[in-house]
C-alpha cells in the first residue's frame, strides 16, 4: 500500500510502528517520496535525487529484515553533496569537481548497514562555505526554505535540512564547519545535532576545513538524533581526527537532576534589529527554568573574540587547501562569493598561523573556565533571517551576522545542538542553540528531549503533531562506576586523577554497615583502607564516579598497595567497583570505623 504522506509522520518510531503493523514497506514508502519530492522542484533541494533503480539494492536487502533486526530499518534520509554515497556522484555543488565515488563515506556506510534508504544528495552552498543557502551555482541554484520560498534556507547544508523539514526524508547529514548543521536547522523548525570534533568519521567526507568539520545530524525530534548518532559514533582508525565519543555530562546529570544553563548578558546579544527574535529568545529561557534549569548571565566575550578568527584568520586557509588544484587550475568554477573568500587564502602564512594559534589557545582557556561552574551554555542559532533578494543584494556581510554565535564552536571543540523556538512574526521559524564542551552531545540530547516534551511545534514544515520524545535513562555503556572513600574525594588532593580523566561525580552516598575503616600509615598523601567484615563494621560515606572506560585502565594502574580495586557494597544493596584494602595493610593503621567518613579525619 502506497503511504498517505500528507498525514504520515516519518520519526522513526512512527515508521517502525507502521512497519511492524505491515501497512506498507520500504519500497512503497521510497515510491512515496519519490513522487512527493516533484511538489517542491521550486525549492532547489536536489543535487541528485536517486531512482528506483539506484534505491533498488539498499531496498532489496531489507526484504526478510524488520525493525526487530535493524535500528535504522526502513528510514529514509539525505545526504549532503558532500559526503559520499558509492556510485553516485560528489559534486560539492560545482560541477567541474564532480567525480563519482567507488565507496560509500564510512558514517553513510554505517547508517545503511543499520538499515536506512538513501533518498538523494542534497543541495548545499558550494564546497559547504557559507551559512545562508544562496552559493549553490546553476544548474541547480540557491536552496530556498521549506516554510517560504522568498528566504533562505540556511547553508552550507541546505537541501540537507529543507528535505527534511517537508517530509521527504526521516533525518539528513549535512556537515559543520561554522555552524552549516545548526542555522539551517533553526530556519527549518528541526532539531540540528553538531557532534564533538572526530566523534563521526569524516572519512569520505569533502572537506571544508579539515581540523574543524563534522558530520552533522539534522531529524525531525531530539530523539531521532540520539538514535542516528548512536549508529553513526563509531570510532574509524583509518580517519586521523577521528576521537572516540564518550559521555564526559551525562553521568553527573542523570545523577542529580539539576543542571545550569549560561546565557549572555543583554549587551552581548545581537538580533539585528528583529525583535520578534528577541521575544523568541527570552521565551527559550523561560522554558529552560520550567524544565529545572538554573538559568545565569555570563560573560561570552571569549567566546565572540574566537569566532572572528574562523574567516578573519589563517583557519579560511584549509578552505584553500581543500580545493587547492581546483583553484589553481579553474578558479572560474568557484561560486564568485567562494572565490572572493577562498582565492586570497593561498597567500596566508605559517607566521600567521601561529600568532592566531596564540591567540586560540587563550580563548581555549576561556572555554574551560566558563564550563568550570555551568553545565551548557544558550544563544540564539541565528539573531535573524533573510529574504533571498536580501542576501544576494549583500552576500558576504549578511552571511557574516549568521555566524556571530556559531562560528566559535568548532574552533574551541564543542559540542552543540539546535533547537526550534516558535515563529517570528513573519511565520519563519526560529531557534537557539544549546552548547558544552565536546563529549556531552548525549547529554545535549537529553536536555534538548526534556525542553521538547509537551511543546505545540509542528514537525518541520508538515504540519504534524510533535510525538513524545523519550530516551533511553541508562548512562552509556562506555562508562565505569567506580567507589572511592578518601584522597580521591572531591577536594581531595588526588580527585584530579579522576577529573583529568574526564571522570564524573554520579552520587555522593555510604556502604553497607559492613566495613572497617582504617587511615593507613604513610603519607603524604595519606589515604584510608576499607576492609569488609561480617560484625562490627559500620557504613562508610563513599562516593560514586563514573569513568570513562577508555580511561579506567590507566586509573587503575596507578592505585599504590595495599589498595586495589575490587566490589563494593552500597547502602542500597548493590555492588560497585570501588576502593578496597587487603587485610596486611591495616597493620600499623588506625581505626577510623566509629567516624565513618574520611572528611571526618585530621591527619
Amino acid at each position: 500500500m502506497i503511504p498517505d504522506l500528507s498525514t504520515l509522520s516519518l520519526t522513526i518510531a512512527s515508521l517502525h510502528q507502521h512497519y511492524r503493523s505491515g501497512d506498507f514497506t520500504p519500497a512503497e514508502l521510497a515510491a512515496a517520496l519519490r513522487n512527493k519530492a516533484a511538489d517542491y522542484s521550486d525549492r532547489n533541494i536536489w543535487i541528485h535525487l536517486l531512482s528506483a533503480e539506484e534505491q533498488a539494492p539498499w531496498l532489496a536487502a531489507l526484504v526478510g529484515k524488520s525493525p526487530d533486526d535493524l535500528p535504522l530499518f526502513g528510514i529514509p534520509f539525505v545526504i549532503k553533496d558532500n559526503i559520499d554515497l558509492a556510485g553516485i556522484p560528489t559534486t560539492a555543488a560545482c560541477v567541474e569537481f564532480s567525480h563519482i565515488p567507488e565507496n560509500s563515506a564510512f558514517v553513510v556506510e554505517l547508517l545503511i548497514k543499520a538499515g536506512a534508504i538513501p533518498v538523494g544528495k542534497a543541495n548545499l552552498d558550494q564546497f559547504a562555505t557559507g551559512l545562508n543557502g544562496t552559493r549553490s551555482p546553476e544548474p541547480w541554484g540557491p536552496c530556498r526554505n521549506g516554510f517560504n520560498s522568498d528566504y533562505i534556507s540556511g547553508g552550507s547544508s541546505s537541501g540537507s535540512a529543507v528535505s527534511v523539514a517537508l517530509g521527504l526524508a526521516s533525518f539528513s547529514l549535512g556537515t559543520d564547519t561554522a555552524g552549516s548543521g545548526r542555522v539551517p536547522a533553526s530556519f527549518n523548525n528541526l532539531v540540528g545535532l553538531k557532534p564533538s570534533l572526530g566523534a563521526l568519521s569524516s572519512t569520505g567526507m569533502i572537506p571544508a576545513c579539515r581540523t574543524l568539520d563534522t558530520i552533522s545530524i539534522f531529524a525531525l525530534t531530539a530523539s531521532d538524533a540520539e538514535a542516528v548518532l548512536d549508529v553513526a559514533a563509531v570510532y574509524d582508525r583509518s580517519d586521523g581526527y577521528a576521537r572516540s565519543l564518550t559521555d564526559t555530562r551525562w553521568p553527573q546529570l542523570a545523577a542529580t537532576g539539576s543542571f545550569s544553563v549560561a546565557i549572555p548578558p543583554q549587551s552581548q546579544l545581537e538580533f539585528f534589529g528583529n525583535d520578534d527574535a528577541a521575544a523568541l529568545f527570552n521565551e527559550a529561557v523561560q522554558r529552560m527554568k520550567s524544565i529545572g534549569a538554573t538559568v545565569v548571565e555570563k560573560d561570552f566575550s571569549g567566546f565572540f573574540a574566537a569566532a572572528s578568527l574562523l574567516y578573519h584568520g589563517p583557519w579560511v586557509a584549509e578552505r584553500f587547501v581543500a580545493i587547492e588544484q581546483l583553484v589553481s587550475e579553474k578558479p572560474q568554477a568557484l561560486h564568485p562569493a567562494i572565490r572572493a573568500i577562498v582565492e586570497p587564502a593561498g597567500n596566508i602564512s605559517a607566521v600567521d598561523t601561529f600568532k592566531a594559534e596564540y591567540q586560540m589557545a587563550q580563548y581555549r582557556r576561556f572555554a574551560d573556565e566558563f564550563f568550570a561552574d555551568v553545565d551548557f551554555a544558550l544563544t540564539p542559532t541565528a539573531g535573524t533571517i533573510y529574504t533571498v533578494e536580501e542576501l544576494l543584494n549583500d552576500p558576504i556581510q549578511l552571511n557574516t551576522n549568521l555566524g556571530y554565535y556559531t562560528n566559535f564552536m568548532n574552533l574551541l571543540n564543542c559540542a552543540a545542538v539546535a533547537l526550534p523556538v516558535g515563529f517570528l512574526g513573519n511565520g519563519l521559524p526560529w531557534g537557539v542553540t544549546a552548547f558544552t564542551p565536546a563529549g556531552g552531545d548525549r547529554a545535549l540530547l537529553r536536555l534538548a528531549v526534556q525542553y521538547l516534551s509537551d511543546n505545540a511545534l509542528p514537525l518541520g514544515a508538515t504540519g504534524l503533531e510533535r510525538s513524545e520524545e523519550t530516551f533511553s535513562q541508562a548512562p552509556s555503556p562506555d562508562w565505569i562506576d567506580v567507589v572511592v572513600c578518601g584522597a580521591h574525594l572531591s577536594g581531595y588532593p588526588l580527585n584530579h586523577q579522576l577529573t583529568s580523566r574526564g571522570a564524573r561525580l554520579k552520587a555522593a552516598t555510604r556502604s553497607s554497615p559492613h566495613y572497617k575503616f582504617y587511615a593507613l600509615a604513610g603519607g603524604p598523601p595519606f589515604r584510608p583502607g576499607m576492609v569488609r567484615v561480617e560484625e562490627g563494621g559500620a557504613a562508610i560515606e563513599v562516593e560514586v564516579w563514573a569513568v570513562p572506560a577508555d580511561k579506567f585502565g590507566s586509573f587503575v594502574a596507578g592505585i599504590p598497595a595495599p589498595l586495589g580495586i575490587g566490589k563494593v557494597e552500597l547502602a542500597d544493596g548493590s555492588w560497585v567497583p570501588g576502593f578496597i584494602c587487603e587485610p596486611c595493610g591495616i597493620e600499623g593503621a588506625r581505626d577510623i570505623t566509629e567516624l565513618g567518613s574520611w572528611r571526618k579525619v585530621t591527619t
